[in-house]
């Protein structure tokens, strides 16, 4: 009786310490600490014949509330692209907002999708969400996922069911750059 008493006190107390620790919100709050900083970044090398090949690729975490973190993403001379996250209970939602050059909406924006459970500190997962397939039929079993930990930021992008190859894009932590200009649409 004296070990199954011990064995429910370890229990309860390991399961009260992983619920104290909301994975999302760690993610979250590390993800903050990079507020108003700019990386560069590079594809991985397996990626070949993408049009984002040979181009300055730099994030921006420009904006950083209490819910809301706004990513612009570069790709050279184009600042259409933002990754906006939302922190929604103890879920992470990722939408894409895409602008034009005058600072309106593109017709494919705000896709994505939200995580289905708090994720790790480190790694948060994104299948497309209703919207996503509302909007881009064939974008209906992409899963998008970011990945952080003290030196690396990255972004990817896989269409499960294809053979396309997954896209991946790093960025050095360790190494912030100059913040660019505003992206489109934030003048």
């Amino acid at each position: 009786m004296k070990y199954l008493f011990l064995l429910f006190v370890f229990i309860f107390a390991d399961n009260s310490l992983a619920q104290d620790k909301n994975q999302a919100q760690i993610f979250w709050n590390n993800l903050k600490e990079h507020c108003g900083k700019a990386y560069e970044g590079k594809l991985d090398e397996s990626i070949k014949n993408d049009s984002f090949s040979g181009k300055k690729l730099v994030m921006y975490v420009l904006a950083c509330d209490e819910n809301t973190i706004k990513i612009p993403f570069y790709v050279g001379a184009d600042k259409s692209r933002t990754w906006v996250l939302t922190l929604e209970g103890d879920r992470i939602k990722l939408k894409h907002d895409h602008r034009h050059e005058d600072g309106s909406e593109d017709a494919i924006t705000q896709y994505g999708g939200i995580s289905t459970n708090t994720g790790s500190d480190k790694l948060q997962f994104f299948p497309a969400d209703q919207e996503t397939r509302d909007l881009i039929g064939y974008a209906a079993t992409n899963v998008w996922w970011i990945t952080l930990d003290e030196s690396i930021f990255s972004y990817n992008l896989k269409r499960i069911g294809t053979d396309n190859p997954a896209f991946n894009v790093y960025f050095n932590l360790s190494n912030p750059v100059e913040a660019p200009e505003a992206p489109w649409g934030w003048e």
